[in-house]
């Protein structure tokens, strides 16, 4: 329990009350972490983790301009903020002006919940889950399948406020279960992202299991080459997610990044695909609910310390097909002549007429040949002049021949720029909740379609399992 001292709320307070600084900025992260685990088809570990940052930003003016200093510690309690506080100030006074500096953001009115305890999860938001849990191992074993895998809930509550009056605080809850099912030297996965575990279907997570080792009982060799190949919403989520996280409007004004325009300028307003794709950021998206305001630890990339509290509006980065939007602090955006645009934490991709889309399933029913993939890892940037990047896929990459998956080939490494691959898309899936196996640690707020794609580059065989 949280101690009326220790209240993040009054944390937050006594920090700035304790500030010599020029302006200070105090960011309480409490977060609570349930847990389960399993392998071999039984659970292995359980339990709840509790932990609480706290950040200090101090920033000092000068006669060149203003500096910052950012100290963050864990398991802060009140004794502890004074001497933090100080190291915020000392930090500052030693660094030079701070490149990204601008006004600290004012507020009246603070979050209403503002004082409220943190919120916190437990081990009960499995409570529905554990028991589909169990029916599943118990199903597993029957059919000579091994489950592995792990279930996770974080809520993290997070409290700021700056000297300059923003009291505002932001709850956020994370939740990812990722399944792996291993029979007769056959591999397949399945994952999901969720807010509270409610809509967790476990039979129909295991369903698919089935489906894909069966698949998986006829081996078929294919040489590296270019191939039609079917992406799952996974697969693509980890391709767009790095497409987002590269789309820096000082860097391409810079001339750094695939959407630098050629002798100077970005390539804003310039279409990317032929096809009605929307790519966009919403913190009111349902389902993928994230913060509404700006929430920044460190200064770095398109992020800025002095951005704390700015409000993140809805944002198409890709509107029908064109490049619309870049990434921006209020530095960057003032450098550059950009509009300013905060990245949200979630990413959505989608055809104009969801109605008429088909289903993964669909695009199946309706291909000649192709490759089939499940997911892709190990992602690596090769070329960030064309956003080249490279990887390899795992768990299972099938071949579809006249509507019908026929079997699991080989795996491969492959070569593909998620730029250029938008231009390739040749049809587009119905839009669903994913989570992106690379980047679930850091990103699981994603919604993608299933989408048909010619020449995918398998530039060589893996041997990795």
């Amino acid at each position: 329990m949280t101690t009326r001292n220790n209240a993040p709320h009054e944390l937050v307070e006594r920090a700035l009350e304790l500030s010599r600084a020029d302006g200070c900025m105090v960011l309480v992260d409490e977060e609570t972490t349930a847990n389960l685990r399993w392998a071999g088809n039984a659970l292995t570990t359980n339990g709840v983790t509790r932990g609480r940052r706290v950040t200090v930003i101090a920033t000092v003016d000068g006669t060149e301009g203003t500096a910052s200093g950012v100290v963050a510690r864990e398991a802060v309690g009140a004794a502890d903020l004074e001497e933090l506080v100080r190291a915020a100030e000392a930090t500052a006074r030693d660094a030079g002006p701070a490149e990204d500096a601008q006004p600290l953001l004012s507020g009246e009115a603070a979050s209403p919940d503002f004082t409220a305890p943190p919120a916190e999860t437990s081990i009960a938001v499995f409570d529905a889950f554990a028991p589909e849990l169990g029916a599943a191992f118990a199903r597993a074993r029957s059919l000579g399948q091994a489950l592995y895998g792990f279930a996770r809930h974080e809520l993290t509550s997070t409290y700021l406020g700056s000297s300059t009056g923003l009291r505002l605080r932001h709850d956020q809850p994370t939740g990812t279960v990722e399944f792996n099912a291993k029979s007769s030297g056959t591999s397949a996965w399945v994952g999901e992202a969720t807010r509270d575990f409610s809509g967790i279907d476990v039979a129909a997570l295991q369903s698919q299991l089935d489906e894909r080792l069966a698949w998986g009982k006829r081996k078929i060799d294919l040489p590296a080459g270019r191939y039609e190949t079917l992406l799952p919403p996974s697969a693509l989520a980890d391709l767009m997610i790095y497409l987002a996280w590269s789309a820096s409007g000082r860097d391409a004004v810079e001339g750094r990044t695939v959407f630098s325009r050629p002798g100077g300028g970005t390539k804003l307003g310039e279409r990317l695909t032929g096809l009605p794709l929307t790519l966009r950021s919403d913190p009111a998206a349902p389902g993928l609910e994230c913060a509404p305001f700006v929430i920044a630890h460190s200064s770095g990339g398109d992020q800025s310390v002095f951005d704390n509290g700015l409000p993140i509006a809805p944002t198409d980065w890709i509107r029908e097909g064109v490049l619309n939007d870049l990434t921006t602090t209020r530095h960057s955006a003032a450098l550059t002549g950009l509009p300013v645009r905060p990245f949200a934490d979630n990413l959505v991709l989608e055809s104009a007429d969801q109605a008429a889309a088909p289903s993964l399933a669909e695009l199946v029913a309706s291909t000649e040949r192709a490759l089939l993939l499940t997911c892709i890892w190990y992602i690596r940037e090769v070329d960030p002049a064309t956003l080249l990047l490279t990887g390899l896929t795992r768990d299972g990459v099938y071949l579809v021949e006249n509507g019908q998956v026929v079997g699991e080939v080989n795996n491969f490494r492959f070569n593909e720029s998620p730029v250029d691959l938008l231009s390739r898309i040749t049809e587009v899936g119905r839009t669903e909740q994913t989570l992106p196996r690379e980047w679930s640690d850091y990103f699981s707020r994603a919604a993608m379609p299933a989408v048909r794609v010619s020449d995918f580059n398998m530039s060589s065989v893996s041997q990795a399992s």
